[in-house]
């Protein structure tokens, strides 16, 4: 029983690779590729080896984890976490709320 491995959950994994990692917390591209490749480590298969053919199959099988499930663990994580947050999230962020407070009548001059 000390011998068996405990799976992370995915929530989890994005949490550590986006905390270890603040470039990713701006690219879903990079994000799931580096994601499928702890993933492809953790299936014993060697990342820098495997063809385009086999990572297809894997995907359309459903033996690597969903793109938007990963991308939807980054969005909640920098939603509850301000620290996860990378610059994309606080700039989009930033220019939402300026739009709707100028369309709702709360313009700069009421400092």
């Amino acid at each position: 029983m000390a011998n068996k491995k405990i799976k992370m959950k995915t929530k989890d994994i994005v949490k550590e690779l986006i905390s270890r990692t603040p470039h990713l917390r701006d690219n879903d591209d990079k994000l799931l590729a580096t994601f499928w490749y702890y993933e492809l480590k953790d299936m014993k298969r060697n990342p820098e080896s495997i063809n385009g053919m086999n990572l297809l199959t894997l995907i359309s099988e459903g033996k690597l984890t969903n793109a938007k499930t990963v991308i939807r663990m980054r969005r909640k994580l920098q939603e509850e976490f301000e620290d996860l947050r990378g610059k994309k999230y606080k700039l989009r962020k930033e220019t939402i709320q300026n739009k709707w407070r100028k369309k709702l009548g709360y313009e700069e001059n009421n400092k």
